[in-house]
């Protein structure tokens, strides 16, 4: 994986996450255990220092990065989607931000909320706990039922099962040259991790 020191500060991954190869990380970047850092994400410790606690995830095309001497933080089981933007910014623990949204300087995500794909979060907004997120610019809409809760707490779940799928059978291999016959699909079981392919 591309991982740079800057300055004598050199990222820190521990064994029990996955980043992917083409994922960037510079600097004063510290992961915690069981975190996802997916394909093209960009993690710039180069100013302020970036941290991502047990447990979350950093989706395809993520930018984590900062103003100096501010932290930009994903909390435990934090969830950021796909090509979605922080920037000098906390998002506590158990949050999701949805896919293309952006989070700015001194912004904090409440516990437990969802923002919404392509929200934008001006800086020093201060998001209540539990409540869906959305607009431009972003407002608290309402409070999140059970039902949403768990369905963010699957699909958490998911993305840590990923990192050991990740590490157990990700490589890199040639492509084939035509589908093969009968070609197998993926199946999971209760535990969310792939049935075994006859």
């Amino acid at each position: 994986m591309p991982v740079y020191q800057i300055d004598g500060l050199t990222p820190v991954v521990p064994d029990e996450s996955y980043v992917h190869p083409t994922a960037v990380l510079i600097g004063d970047v510290i992961l915690g255990k069981g975190v996802y850092v997916g394909p093209n994400a960009s993690l710039r410790g180069d100013f302020g220092r970036i941290v991502v606690k047990d447990g979350a995830n950093i989706q395809d095309n993520c930018v984590m990065h900062g103003f100096p001497e501010q932290d930009t933080v994903v909390e435990e089981e934090g969830h950021i989607g796909h090509s979605a933007i922080l920037h000098g910014c906390i998002i506590r623990r158990n949050a999701l931000v949805g896919m293309n949204a952006v989070v700015m300087d001194g912004a904090v995500i409440g516990e437990n909320s969802i923002v919404g794909a392509a929200a934008f979060v001006k800086a020093k907004a201060e998001m209540p706990a539990n409540h869906l997120i959305i607009g431009s610019p972003a407002k608290a809409m309402r409070e999140l039922s059970e039902q949403e809760l768990a369905w963010k707490k699957q699909g958490t779940r998911e993305y840590q099962v990923l990192v050991e799928r990740c590490k157990k059978t990700m490589h890199q291999v040639e492509p084939l040259r035509a589908e093969e016959e009968g070609r197998k699909r993926l199946t999971f079981d209760k535990d969310l991790r792939p049935k075994s392919q006859s």
